[in-house]
């Protein structure tokens, strides 16, 4: 049991076991290799996709947004842009057509994301800049998954145990999402996986899903 600290509030947070410092060593510097080599590859593709998405859409080639990570800390979340640049002002007048309930916003066909967009979120190419975040400490190669600040101060009141998910880093990919719960997907379930993650937590389970990630988890079904 531990007394945490999330902005400007205190929580008592909740471990059924402790992992050893050298196995937290070794899991840092296999994000730190992990990233190395992923941004090697977000090079390549950024000269890639990078004209692509400025031609469809001027504006910057990538997309940062504040994210909530280890112990409430917020950072900024890096991904290739998939929308127009004006896409929160347009957000506006598409509300009526909102298929969710709550904070969240997603409709069919949305028109505010490009061409290149919708390709780079269905293969999941355009989550490639979070190795950025990785080299910088902000995430980790395998985590939950993280989410918005308004989304964190609705779910720590409707789910319970959500906020054992901020006791780790932020993953660029999760046993949640091997296992199919990503985008449009119950945030429950989700929640279910990541806690279970933290829960059983060992090198050999960060590269199972690492290994699962790359031979069956780059194509998005759920994105939108």
């Amino acid at each position: 049991k531990a007394l945490t600290q999330f902005g400007r509030f205190y929580t008592i947070t909740y471990a059924n076991r402790f992992v050893p410092v050298g196995q937290l060593a070794m899991k840092r510097l296999l994000d730190l290799v992990g990233a190395l080599v992923g941004c090697v590859f977000l090079g390549i593709l950024t000269v890639i996709v990078g004209p692509m998405i400025k031609l469809e859409s001027p504006g910057p080639i990538f997309f940062a947004q504040k994210r909530v990570g280890r112990n409430g800390r917020i950072f900024k979340m890096y991904k290739f842009r998939s929308m127009y640049a004006d896409a929160e002002e347009r957000k506006k007048e598409l509300m009526a057509q909102n298929e969710m309930n709550g904070l969240m916003f997603k409709m069919e066909n949305d028109p505010r994301i490009t061409k290149t967009g919708a390709f780079l979120r269905k293969t999941s190419l355009d989550e490639f800049p979070q190795f950025i975040n990785i080299l910088k400490g902000d995430m980790s190669l395998v985590g939950p998954r993280p989410e918005r600040p308004q989304y964190v101060e609705k779910f720590k009141e409707e789910i319970p145990r959500y906020m054992i998910k901020h006791q780790v880093r932020p993953g660029l990919t999760g046993w949640a999402q091997i296992n199919g719960y990503r985008g449009d997907t119950s945030i429950r379930k989700r929640i279910e996986y990541d806690i279970y993650y933290i829960e059983n937590w060992s090198m050999t389970l960060d590269l199972k899903i690492l290994f699962l990630t790359v031979f069956k988890g780059f194509i998005n079904e759920n994105a939108y």
